[in-house]
């Protein structure tokens, strides 16, 4: 294998304590992000700041995230997590509609459809996905890269089955977007948090939606800034809900959105080819380390790493002054622009 160069922004913008390899949980902080979060609160606390932050941050940010997913802006509303904005889809759906999901799949991509209790939900498991879509559904709900495993869905597959049958699609890119490459266009609707691969802070979310499905979206959380015009429309209902995705923003969390701006910048210059190789080959280099030591890994080319059954070894990673996760049973090893090979060096040699 060759060898893998640090990815140079990295050690300007992160200084971790620890080996940090739990990315899938939440991502590092880059400097600049830090240094605008501060800035604004330093504004706030001193009372200079008009409105306790700018819109042009959220613009900013709106913009950065559309880049990086292949969309244009006018299809992106900003938000505050994952649970809402799939909870203004499944209130979208008419009684009786039937869901599709992964066996297995994130809370906040099933709940807001299983706990509405008038929709059929129906479960495969993810490598028979597309296989299972039926004339009969109405919508599949699926992560690009599950939450517990690290596993790639198959993405052309279920798009081409749910278009045979007739099913809008909705795509959690949480665990993807940052390192794998997001379509979001090929998707009804994507949803994705930004306090993991994408390294902002908690409170940035992000929803896109086509022009067509746009219209299907009821103004359930419509507010002051659902106009597309902020400022302008605090008091009395609003007229109509803007003309673009827009329409489906939240009140943002200022600081939040003050420091995402900068972390979508930070990767935009890496670039995502960089970003794709730089993990997935970190990922490859750790899953056959694993391989060595006796230890088989789910199998696939995601940044992610999940060793089944071996959960019991987090502690012992933990204690040696190495990050990771170990959900349903899985030792969790993400691998992310700032990982090095002397990261995954460390992983096994604490293993063995």
């Amino acid at each position: 294998m060759t060898i893998l160069a640090p990815i140079r922004a990295a050690a300007v913008e992160f200084a971790p304590e620890v080996t940090y390899l739990n990315t899938s949980s939440w991502g590092l902080l880059p400097r600049r992000t830090i240094a605008a979060v501060k800035a604004l609160a330093d504004e706030n606390a001193a009372g200079r700041r008009v409105g306790a932050g700018s819109f042009d941050a959220v613009e900013a940010a709106r913009v950065g995230f559309a880049r990086l997913a292949g969309v244009h802006p006018d299809r992106v509303a900003t938000g505050s997590s994952v649970t809402v904005h799939v909870g203004l889809i499944a209130a979208s759906l008419p009684p009786g509609a039937e869901v599709l999901c992964p066996e297995g799949e994130f809370s906040s991509v099933v709940s807001p459809f299983a706990l509405r209790g008038d929709l059929r939900m129906r479960y495969a498991p993810l490598d028979g996905l597309a296989a299972a879509v039926r004339p009969s559904t109405s919508l599949v709900a699926f992560s690009a890269v599950q939450s517990a495993d690290g596993r790639v869905a198959d993405l052309a597959a279920v798009r081409a089955a749910a278009a045979a049958h007739g099913a809008r699609t909705l795509l959690d890119g949480t665990q993807a977007a940052g390192w794998f490459p997001l379509e979001a266009g090929a998707y009804d609707y994507t949803v994705t948090g930004g306090f993991k691969f994408l390294l902002c802070p908690r409170g940035t979310s992000f929803l896109t939606v086509t022009e067509e499905a746009q219209g299907t979206l009821p103004p359930l959380f419509a507010g002051w800034v659902s106009a597309g015009a902020p400022w302008t429309s605090n008091y009395g209902p609003l007229e109509r809900l803007a003309p673009t995705a827009r329409g489906f923003d939240e009140p943002p969390a200022f600081l939040s959105y003050h420091g995402a701006e900068h972390s979508l910048d930070l990767l935009a210059e890496v670039g995502a080819d960089a970003l794709y190789a730089h993990a997935t080959g970190l990922a490859a280099r750790l899953r056959a380390g694993l391989a060595k030591l006796g230890h088989a890994t789910v199998p696939g080319e995601s940044a992610i790493v999940s060793v089944p059954g071996l959960e019991s070894r987090q502690s012992d990673l933990v204690k040696a002054g190495v990050a990771v996760s170990a959900p349903v049973g899985n030792l969790r090893i993400s691998c992310h622009l700032y990982n090095t090979e002397a990261d995954v060096g460390r992983v096994l040699e604490v293993l063995a």
